[in-house]
């Protein structure tokens, strides 16, 4: 019986998905940007301590190549034969770090054990590799928050009329970039300290880790990363273009374990191992802009909301830098090609988006699935009144504020978990809404419709109440993948690859869903005017002592300490008076 002849679909390009929750690969078409197939596999996250978000690395990268695999064997399986493949992209979470060794190929840092609560002088106990703790390391993800008093520190030695980190790297000083996470991981973790000082160590967003990894490891793995997740670690200058000798100085990182830095479109290696052996990997962009690329937002003025376990507003500002007045970061929107231009962008970040939606299912479990939030929601229709500040690990942008904490008040007897759901959605929504404003302000020019994708915009009912909100339209693309899009875009266009055209005429037109406010403007003021209100209410509720000690004891507090005593006093009183009565 002859051979079933495989569908040849012209030259195809794969994209490595990687984020917080999940790792996907999917494979797309490059001449019609029609996505053939994916594999996604969800990713553990760690919480050793209040405030602490680790994952695997190794985990990571297995479910890389378990991603890739599977995928393959499902194009097999619809008859596409996978040799077709031309190249492949990397998109990533950003910040979230990884310090191995080159010699071993082993994460260095492993997991914390430290006491559940220990006080401001404990030392932090960092278990060794060949412990009893699993063998693998996790990285610091981005939401990590044990940093705060290392930002604080840096920060008084910033000259208030010179803040050099900023004007060099368009960043805050926060705990949400990479240079303090590495600069902990050295003050903290011994065997860093130890790989360091014995030229072992390397340092890299997860990109870099992956790139390393897929490219051979320690048999001449490349260690690279691409200029749009290098300008995400403070130690880069957007202007220049290169690590800073200034920054890693005042962060005291050596620059040493720094990646080198390459364009986000270009060939960095080939594939060294799994079904895609000897592929090209010529794609790489954090996945923010990734998404800027694959909504095709490479004009002045275009931008894009992503709706993950954050939101993620960037607006695309051209070849020049726009600092914002208003607490947005400037940041490298993409350099697609060795010798083609930067492009920059503005970002507004929201911590908590999708990843409120799997607090509501995992830590309250009023959902079991988090497609049932959209039910929830629309059982009611409204949130009644109940305002939710999803602010787990601070607020973000326009804020930067660390000591806020979450809060749901407007709470009556009347709420139940359907007003909780809706209060959720409506909270990513206003903080969409918070940074829009504030990209408004500073760009000068509104936006008459945001373009929006990611997981989240499934949900219809989110996406209705996003164009309330803003008061403007919403428009979400047929296929959702923009984030992996534009990976296998920028990896497809690579010089010496050469199947993808982003030539605008060249560019497949993408079909729209569009979203109207249905409410009027005074109405969405009012609501919006009350969630500032809530918002204002969860800030302070956190100090640095309070939050680095964690001491869970009552009689930490002297008022209610004394009051719990004396009431104990006076209840074994009353016991005693009525036994002899």
């Amino acid at each position: 019986m002859a051979a079933t002849k495989k569908a040849v679909l012209g030259p195809l390009v794969g994209a490595v998905d990687q984020g917080t929750s999940s790792t996907r690969f999917l494979v797309f078409n490059s001449k019609t940007a029609e996505l053939l197939s994916h594999h996604q596999v969800e990713i553990k996250q760690e919480f050793p301590r209040e405030g602490w978000v680790e994952q695997d690395p190794k985990e990571i990268l297995m479910s890389v190549y378990e991603c890739i695999e599977k995928t393959c064997e499902k194009l097999e399986q619809l008859n596409i034969d996978i040799s077709n493949i031309k190249a492949i992209g990397v998109s990533n979470q950003r910040e979230t770090t990884v310090v191995w060794d080159k010699i071993t190929g082993e994460p260095l840092y492993n997991a914390v054990a430290a006491p559940v609560s220990p006080g401001p002088s404990d030392p932090v106990a960092v278990v060794p590799f060949g412990s009893s703790v699993p063998a693998a390391g996790p990285s610091s993800v981005w939401l990590d928050l044990r940093t705060q008093s290392t930002v604080e520190n840096l920060s008084k030695r910033i000259p208030g009329n010179n803040n050099f980190v900023k004007s060099k790297t368009g960043l805050p000083l926060s705990t949400y970039f990479s240079a303090v996470k590495v600069r902990w991981l050295l003050d903290n973790v011994r065997n860093v300290q130890k790989a360091v000082e014995e030229d072992r160590a390397l340092f890299g967003t997860i990109d870099s880790w992956l790139i390393w990894c897929l490219t051979g490891g320690t048999n001449g793995g490349v260690h690279c990363t691409d200029v749009t997740n290098a300008s995400r670690t403070m130690l880069f200058n957007i202007h220049s273009l290169e690590w800073d000798k200034e920054l890693c100085e005042f962060f005291e990182i050596p620059m040493k374990i720094l990646p080198n830095v390459r364009s986000s479109s270009e060939i960095y290696g080939l594939m060294k191992a799994g079904a895609l052996e000897g592929v090209p990997i010529s794609g790489c962009l954090g996945d923010q802009s990734a998404a800027l690329v694959g909504q095709m937002c490479f004009r002045d003025g275009q931008a894009k909301n992503t709706y993950g376990t954050g939101c993620f507003l960037l607006c695309n500002t051209g070849r020049k830098c726009v600092f914002s007045e208003h607490g947005l970061l400037t940041t490298v929107a993409y350099k697609l090609g060795r010798d083609k231009p930067v492009y920059y962008a503005l970002e507004g970040s929201v911590a908590i988006a999708g990843a409120v939606i799997r607090w509501l299912r995992d830590n309250l479990g009023i959902i079991n699935s988090s497609d049932e939030i959209e039910k929830l929601a629309k059982e009611v229709g409204t949130s009644y009144g109940c305002y939710f500040v999803p602010a787990f690990s601070g607020l973000y942008a326009p804020y930067w504020e660390p000591s806020a904490r979450g809060i749901i008040c407007g709470l009556t007897q009347f709420t139940n978990k359907c007003h909780i759901a809706f209060a959720a959605l409506e909270a990513v929504c206003f903080q969409t809404r918070e940074i829009l404003d504030a990209m408004n302000r500073d760009c000068g020019i509104p936006l008459s419709h945001l373009q929006v994708d990611g997981g989240m915009t499934n949900n219809k009912i989110l996406m209705q109440l996003q164009a309330d909100i803003l008061y403007i339209p919403v428009v979400k693309p047929s296929m959702p993948e923009t984030t992996a899009l534009g990976a296998a875009m920028a990896a497809g266009a690579a010089e010496g690859v050469g199947v993808w055209s982003l030539e605008p005429e060249d560019l497949s037109a993408v079909t729209m869903e569009r979203f109207e406010p249905q409410i009027n403007a005074e109405e969405s003021e009012i609501r919006y005017s009350t969630w500032k209100k809530a918002v204002m209410k969860s800030m302070g509720w956190v100090t640095t002592e309070s939050s680095e000690s964690g001491d869970p004891s009552i009689f930490c507090s002297l008022p209610l300490g004394f009051f719990i005593m004396s009431s104990m006093v006076m209840l074994i009183g009353a016991r005693y008076i009525s036994g002899n009565a």
